[in-house]
């Protein structure tokens, strides 16, 4: 098996900022530069264009500055344009030290976009060239709409690059700018610019316009590329680029490349790309969504118990994320049993049999069920105590326009009946500052929220139940809940009480 290296350049900072409402700020540009470089571990990184602004240059200034001091000073890029003097200037003002020049891949592009002839951009680009050589720049240069070019106007592509390759040009970067290849595209055309210009270094940087981004990475490396590019969740411009996550375990596992990739960090990234961006990954997405390593069926669950008969290669524990076991409607014993197994928890067979067919009735009436709902219906089916330790009994909330919310409650903890008022942002809020007052005099203080999400039934009405489901940050592992009521902030009320269950049931 053909096993190379490949290199890998991440675009999230430049191209995958071209994503419909997306604006990295410089610190956060910075963090992101820092993570791909020093945690993923990626070969590349593309972070900014030339010329956009100061506060771009200097955020490209701070990653560079970093970088030089870490070692990874001739891997930051920046694109740059065909101007002579001007974005090389704003390069080498930035503590640059390489340049992504944008030229024209294609004679359209060439002769309508610029009014150039071939002849004319050659001069233009290798001016611009010439002078970034001079003040200490590495050279790379894109050739843009190459994948038209060369479908269109071969003669115009090789004509340009026999009149620029060789220049002292590092990587001729060839983009599949509108992302209309197939993969058999993709090998016959890189192929032949790899039989062309066999001493020539080519990237290859597809977009996903047709989903088609990473299968078209795949045959790019069989044609002989050994660098892609990529972005972090797909981030880009339309459909976006190749995902970073994808491409690496495809490489790896597919085509048995050697790849610089931690592949432990990936999933960090993304969270932080997310959390940036506000661009959120859909939970069945490969290798990052949510969803992807949790078994649904219960057929499933019973295959993997009884000899991993359902796993595969493609493991969690590569990313630093578990296998779990979703409940609900298709869930069957050996689902409920890994839930309660990881809950250390132990059933009869006759109790787990009522405990499944309780989570099966909730499953049909669409109710989302967790691990961590689990205790609550196990107490409500087996009439246990165990995990009813706090009980509300009343609350009130009062809220006014531009002032405090104040929250009055009465709960009862363990058989003691407590009173306690709170004030906060929002009644919520005064809850928790109202229930923390009680929960000091048992040593228990709820975590930090981590997400709080709130949904109602799709074609819900005002008067619809309302889901809060809430993650708390505590800290050995994040937790979720959930609480259901047609009160907001009652439903997150619901959630935080079945936090403070846990708590006090866990507590000596």
């Amino acid at each position: 098996m053909d096993s190379r290296y490949i290199q890998i350049m991440d675009t999230t900072l430049r191209d995958g900022e071209q994503t419909q409402g997306v604006s990295f700020s410089p610190a956060e540009k910075v963090s992101v530069a820092k993570a791909l470089l020093e945690s993923l571990r990626v070969d590349r990184v593309e972070v900014a264009s030339a010329c956009v602004s100061e506060g771009e240059q200097e955020a490209v200034r701070n990653i560079n500055e970093w970088a030089q001091a870490e070692g990874f000073g001739d891997v930051v890029e920046v694109l740059g344009f065909a101007d002579h003097k001007r974005s090389v200037d704003w390069i080498v003002a930035a503590n640059g030290g390489v340049i992504n020049l944008l030229t024209k891949g294609s004679e359209k592009h060439c002769r309508e976009q610029l009014g150039k002839t071939l002849e004319q951009h050659v001069e233009q680009v290798l001016n611009t060239v010439n002078y970034a050589l001079e003040q200490g720049l590495k050279v790379n240069v894109y050739l843009e709409d190459w994948s038209n070019g060369y479908a269109d106007s071969p003669e115009y592509v090789f004509a340009f690059m026999d009149s620029i390759k060789d220049s002292g040009i590092d990587h001729f970067m060839l983009p599949d700018t509108l992302g209309v290849m197939s993969p058999e595209e993709v090998f016959d055309s890189l192929s032949d610019m790899c039989e062309r210009y066999p001493d020539v270094q080519f990237d290859f940087h597809p977009h996903n316009d047709y989903g088609l981004g990473t299968a078209n990475i795949m045959a790019a490396v069989r044609a002989g590329v050994s660098a892609i590019h990529c972005t972090v969740n797909c981030l880009g411009e339309r459909a976006g680029n190749a995902s970073v996550s994808e491409v690496t375990v495809v490489l790896r596992d597919k085509m048995g490349m050697k790849l610089s990739i931690d592949e432990s960090h990936i999933v960090r990234l993304s969270n932080m790309v997310e959390n940036f961006s506000g661009k959120w990954v859909a939970a069945n997405a490969p290798i990052i969504g949510e969803d992807v390593f949790t078994q649904t069926a219960g057929i499933h669950a019973d295959g993997d118990k009884k000899g991993g008969l359902y796993e595969s290669k493609l493991s969690p524990e590569r990313f630093s994320r578990i296998r779990s076991y979703a409940l609900g409607k298709m869930s069957g014993k050996a689902s409920l049993s890994k839930n309660l197994e990881r809950l250390g928890i132990t059933l009869s067979e006759d109790n787990q049999k009522k405990v499944l067919q309780r989570i099966v009735r909730l499953g049909d009436s669409k109710q989302t069920i967790t691990t961590e709902d689990l205790p609550f219906i196990i107490a409500d089916v087996l009439e246990s105590e165990s995990y009813k330790h706090i009980k509300l009994i009343d609350c009130s909330i009062t809220s006014r326009l531009d002032e405090s919310s104040v929250a009055t409650i009465n709960v009862n903890v363990k058989g003691k009946e407590h009173e306690s008022t709170g004030t906060g942002n929002g009644g919520f809020d005064a809850f928790i500052n109202a229930v923390n007052g009680v929960l000091a005099d048992y040593g228990v203080v709820l975590p930090e929220l981590a997400d709080y999400e709130v949904r109602i039934p799709k074609g819900g009405h005002t008067s619809a139940l309302t889901e809060c489901v809430i993650t708390w940050a505590s800290d050995t592992k994040k937790r979720k809940t959930r609480g259901v009521h047609s009160n907001q902030v009652f439903a997150s009320i619901s959630a935080a009480l079945r936090m403070i269950n846990i708590q006090l049931h866990e507590k000596p």
